[in-house]
């Protein structure tokens, strides 16, 4: 049994973590977020400590390690706002612990280089939450791509539109030094399970980009890619919003949808089950995904590749 501390216990993610720990036979010793909003912790482990203050929580886990208590952390998992991090993974290493980051692992690529000479002078190590490389039709598809041998590239339409309310741009994810912006913070996941799958970047191009919707063109080793991310509504199309949903995902694959709407209620127990067992994605396997990113938000717009044909529909 390993003992887990938990960095940003209050936010949306942190439950899907703790019942991944609790699942994979662990416990979580210690909890700190700076809001008290935690109750779901008594659904997990109601005998964590929680602290609201991070001096206590670092005083907390440092008594731990120094006193070689059976409670002293093994990993530290963490679910804080993007911009932070690079900081807590950070201190977690000089902690002693190994890392569980949810993604996006940064949000500056130059950093991964300064967390992997940390991870050389601890001797300890950074996995991240890559949820989509391990679902099963993922996994299956990108098997058949690389076995097949075509002189031409895959054709691909990337849509994901996942409306937010009012909230959003008043939290630290509508604020591009926090959260990256859209294309971080909604589409990094996708970016990387696109590299998972047809190769590495060789061109990228973005057409459209603000702070509720971004869209561009990709091209990687194996396929070509029209891409579309955006947070407000009105995108989803209007028969599927008629029905009441607020999110609209599609992958076209030369033309034929790719679908795999199900298989996610049990990937972050997946994660944690293979970072156990030796096989997480580190720092590495992070590294196209992050520095794809970060070129689109710095890039200036152009014209070159081809649009997606949501683009037209919102530039109008």
């Amino acid at each position: 049994m390993k003992n887990f501390a938990l960095v940003g216990a209050a936010g949306y993610i942190a439950p899907r973590h703790m019942a991944a720990i609790k699942a994979t036979g662990n416990r979580l010793v210690a909890a700190y977020d700076p809001f008290d909003s935690v109750g779901v912790i008594d659904s997990h482990f109601p005998d964590a400590y929680f602290f609201t203050e991070f001096e206590r929580f670092d005083r907390h886990i440092d008594k731990l390690r120094r006193q070689q208590s059976p409670e002293a952390v093994d990993y530290t998992s963490i679910c804080s706002p993007n911009y932070l991090h690079d900081s807590h993974i950070r201190f977690a290493l000089r902690s002693g612990s190994d890392v569980i980051c949810e993604k996006p692992l940064v949000v500056n690529p130059w950093n991964l280089d300064a967390i992997a000479e940390i991870e050389r002078e601890t001797g300890r190590r950074v996995s991240s939450i890559l949820q989509l490389r391990l679902h099963p039709a993922i996994i299956a598809l990108r098997g058949k791509v690389l076995a097949e041998k075509r002189d031409t590239k895959h054709e691909v339409d990337l849509t994901y539109v996942t409306s937010r309310g009012r909230w959003y741009m008043q939290s630290w994810k509508g604020v591009e030094q926090k959260s990256g912006g859209i294309i971080a913070n909604i589409g990094v996941h996708f970016f990387d399970m696109l590299h998972f799958m047809f190769g590495k970047v060789q061109e990228s191009w973005v057409h459209l980009r603000g702070d509720t919707r971004a869209a561009g063109y990709l091209e990687f080793e194996r396929a070509r890619v029209r891409w579309f991310l955006s947070v407000e509504l009105e995108d989803v199309p209007a028969a599927i919003r008629e029905t009441g949903q607020r999110t609209y995902r599609s992958i076209l694959i030369d033309g034929e949808e790719f679908e795999f709407s199900g298989g996610f209620t049990d990937l972050h127990q997946r994660s944690y089950e293979e970072i156990l067992a030796g096989r997480g994605f580190g720092i590495d396997d992070n590294r196209e995904a992050i520095n794809t990113v970060a070129g689109m938000r710095r890039c200036e717009l152009c014209a070159a590749g081809e649009n997606h044909p949501f683009v037209a529909q919102v530039s109008a």
